[in-house]
């Protein structure tokens, strides 16, 4: 097959290059074997509990509804209490902490930006404690919470249920980290993005089912999936946008040959942070409703209610959604972009943006575009992410309740960046071919 190498490649190259190339193809069979291990460890059950009992709570309490919105990052782990009932929460909470705590204090800073790969190292090894310790604080609320529903309760089933579920949410934090490293995508986007999937087919089915006993609300369900694909429409439009920076390079002489002057672009994306900041927001917002329903404390349960999609006041949701989305975006731009690290090195290549001084003029002329960018992309993303649920209580098709912008944006946004990687492994492949021939 003849392919240019300017050209991005199409469904057909990269079809043949994940059936041909061994590298592609064996990254890609790592990513679904793993993927479906992970899935197969959610159904195997914790040991030593009434399932009959504990089925019949999330059929008639308060906390068992409450479980139903975690159920949609777990893959249904929850409901079923496998193994792998925590699934990636932990480390996503984890990672969240040490970001935090990397922003806060100055030597995790320093480590991560001037230890160069051994400095990186370090933290990861810190948020992989970080997550362990956090499992465990979870593993011991689902201990407590389950207890009434134990065949034989005690020391030893808290103790056996701690460790059962510790070591689950452990191995699945190796699964995401051997994707990330030897499959494709991001491990923990990806594990989150497939126990988003796991949950469909349950939703489609109870709409259809509510369809044909009721048909007046038939009309409320093509309304509630149109509005549905437009905001797919719309996510593309974010994680795609961008504000191209023109950019000149200077003359220069190196040895006998002079360079002429080159014009080039600095891509700045509207949303820096891709989907983490939204996979962020939704894990702070799952964490007052874990701990209502492992705690049963009456004022936890109440605040959770207040800051779930199905509470009382949407208003309120709304708004705590949309501060930590705009929080979360400000955080991962300053993270994944530094204005004053991007002037410096432009100076170093001779390279300047056009009207604008080399150096601290630089720098703020970057952070301005780059703060109008994230602000856009954020309150973009709020108004996308807010829309569905809008929809979803104006129809009053209750079937897709906690499966609403935020798992739409994740879908999407994994998809894309998943897509993307591909796509580069494919170059890099065709490339080597160049090489070769």
């Amino acid at each position: 097959m003849v392919v240019s190498r300017d050209k991005a490649p199409s469904a057909q190259e990269t079809f043949m290059q994940m059936a041909q190339a061994a590298g592609l193809r064996g990254r890609l069979l790592i990513t679904l074997g793993m993927l479906v291990l992970v899935r197969l460890g959610v159904f195997l059950p914790i040991p030593g509990i009434d399932r009959v009992k504990f089925n019949d709570f999330l059929d008639n309490s308060p906390g068992g509804q409450l479980i139903g919105f975690l159920d949609i990052f777990s893959g249904g782990g929850l409901s079923a209490l496998g193994i792998f009932a925590l699934g990636i929460l932990p480390f996503i909470n984890a990672s969240i902490i040490m970001q935090l705590l990397t922003a806060a204090l100055p030597s995790l800073e320093d480590l991560q930006k001037n230890e160069g790969e051994a400095g990186r190292r370090k933290i990861s090894q810190i948020t992989r404690y970080v997550a362990l310790g956090w499992a465990a604080l979870q593993s011991t609320g689902i201990a407590i919470w389950v207890t009434p529903y134990a065949q034989n309760p005690g020391p030893w089933f808290m103790a056996e249920t701690v460790l059962a579920l510790c070591a689950g949410s452990m191995f699945v934090m190796w699964v995401s980290e051997l994707i990330t490293e030897r499959g494709l995508g991001n491990g923990a986007s990806l594990l989150i993005f497939v126990n988003i999937v796991a949950i469909l087919p349950r939703s489609l089915g109870q709409t259809i089912e509510l369809a044909q006993e009721n048909q007046a609300i038939v009309g409320p369900v093509i309304i509630l999936i149109l509005t549905f694909l437009m905001m797919i429409v719309g996510i593309v439009f974010v994680q795609e946008g961008s504000r191209r920076i023109p950019i000149i390079s200077a003359r220069r002489q190196v040895g006998g040959r002079l360079y002429r002057e080159r014009s080039s672009y600095l891509p700045l994306r509207l949303n820096q942070g891709g989907v983490m900041p939204i996979i962020f927001a939704s894990a702070v917002l799952i964490l007052p409703v874990s701990l209502a329903g492992f705690t049963n404390n009456p004022f936890l349960v109440q605040f959770a209610n207040y800051v779930s999609p199905n509470g009382p006041s949407p208003l309120l949701y709304v708004a705590f959604y949309l501060v930590l989305i705009l929080f979360f975006s400000y955080f991962y731009a300053s993270l994944i972009m530094n204005p004053v690290d991007m002037a410096q090195n432009l100076k170093k290549m001779g390279a300047s943006i056009p009207g604008i001084r080399p150096g601290r003029a630089t720098s703020e002329y970057v952070e301005r575009v780059l703060n109008r960018l994230t602000f856009l992309g954020a309150i973009f993303l709020g108004l996308v992410a807010i829309v569905p649920t809008a929809v979803e209580s104006a129809t009053g098709v209750p079937t897709f309740r906690g499966f609403g912008a935020t798992s739409l944006l994740i879908l999407v946004g994994v998809a894309i960046d998943t897509a993307k990687q591909i796509q580069t492994y494919v170059i890099s492949q065709r490339y080597e071919g160049m090489v070769k021939q």
